[in-house]
């Protein structure tokens, strides 16, 4: 009987050394998985981290910036304080003198009105001896011509359904831009404003002054005798389109505004209309009594060897019947060599306008080098000073810019 409880104890004891062991391990495991855990649980915090630190912008660069940027601010605040204190300063008036300059005819004042001058349009404004190529074409057609002292202006003229729309190609054309709209209805605006009864002047033994010989004044205040030169270059049938140019000009030949001759004699006024491309040389002959439409001659057909043709041109077109002789600069003069008009070049120029002059008519050139910009000024340099009718022009910008 004892030997059998001394076996029971001592399974007793086996089992619990067992159990004990068991318990150990699986510990030792759970020991063993949690430590993994932390360890990957860390290296997941340390990538995050590390991914976020480097999407952080560095604080130098930050820092850096804004500094620049601060800087930047405060000397372009300080560099308009500086100007407006300058600008500013120059408007306030210093004395009397200066205080009755800025507020001249300002109303409420006591010169009040007399600021204005009833042909204050054109006033300022100095006539130079430029064409307004294709003066269409403009922002304001006429207007910004005359604005920069223009003497003659370009219209490209269709016909239309009996009326004359104005434009470069058939592509380009409206019913509202018209010859009458553009060009014809604004003059007789203009000249009817510079000629009203309270603009007229006396001379000095109490008699009217006009410098037109029917008593009427041109378009630019500072040179009231200039006549400004209408150029029409018709693209359609010259001899469909020349009578209703003819028409439509009626308006302005009965207030006696339109340079004429009469009698072989060439009465001059304050418009002058030229005819150019498809204008009929036979239709303006015709009209002998009464001619104030005139032509714009072919350089190259009275210019040239002293042949039979050139001769008979020469006794044809003359200042009762043309006014200018034009040319395309390209063709009958060239391009410049590297820039510069070669003395044979400007030898031909010289001879174009004494020939020309010979008949009383004024050289024009058109397709004159545009660019590059040194290369056009020096072309009107020469043609300026071998004295060219006027220049053809499509910068007006570069040429008020010039010193006449």
């Amino acid at each position: 009987m004892n030997s059998r409880s001394s076996e029971s104890t001592q399974s007793t004891a086996v089992a619990d050394d067992s159990e004990a062991q068991l318990q150990m391990e699986i510990d030792s495991n759970n020991f063993d998985s949690g430590l993994t855990s932390v360890k990957s649980s860390r290296n997941t915090v340390q990538h995050v981290y590390t991914n976020w630190h480097h999407r952080q912008p560095r604080n130098s660069w930050v820092c850096l910036s804004a500094v620049v940027f601060v800087t930047t601010l405060i000397l372009a605040l300080i560099s308009l304080l500086i100007y407006f204190n300058i600008y500013l300063r120059a408007q306030i008036p210093e004395n009397d003198i200066q205080r009755l300059i800025q507020f001249w005819g300002k109303p409420g004042t006591a010169t009040e009105g007399r600021s204005h001058y009833p042909t204050d349009f054109s006033r300022g404004i100095i006539p130079i001896p430029c064409h307004s190529h294709n003066d269409y074409e403009r922002r304001v057609p006429l207007y910004d011509a005359l604005e920069a002292g223009c003497i003659s202006v370009e219209a490209d003229v269709w016909l239309r359904d009996g009326d004359l729309l104005v434009g470069h190609t058939q592509k380009s054309l409206t019913a509202t831009r018209t010859l009458q709209s553009l060009y014809l209805d604004p003059l007789l605006s203009i000249l009817a404003r510079q000629n009203a009864p309270e603009n007229t002047s006396e001379s000095s033994s109490g008699q009217t002054a006009f410098p037109f010989a029917a008593n009427v004044s041109g378009i630019f205040e500072t040179n009231t005798s200039v006549s400004l030169t209408l150029l029409v270059d018709i693209k359609t049938d010259g001899r469909a389109t020349f009578p209703v140019i003819q028409r439509q000009l009626e308006p302005l030949r009965a207030k006696g505004w339109l340079t004429h001759t009469s009698d072989a004699t060439l009465v001059p006024g304050p418009i002058t209309i030229v005819g150019t491309g498809n204008t009929p040389f036979d239709q303006i002959q015709a009209e002998k009594g009464n001619r104030d439409i005139f032509f714009d001659a072919p350089l190259t057909q009275f210019w040239g060897e002293e042949t039979e043709a050139v001769n008979t041109n020469r006794t044809v077109f003359n200042p009762q019947n043309s006014l200018y002789a034009s040319a395309p600069f390209s063709e009958v003069i060239g391009k410049p060599w590297h820039g510069v008009l070669r003395p044979g070049q400007v030898e031909l120029i010289r001879a174009h306008i004494q020939a020309a002059a010979a008949q009383g008519l004024k050289v024009r050139y058109w397709d004159t080098p545009a660019w590059p910009i040194k290369v056009r000024e020096h072309v009107w340099d020469v043609l300026v000073k071998e004295g060219v009718g006027v220049l053809n022009v499509d910068d007006l910008e570069g040429m008020k810019s010039r010193r006449w």
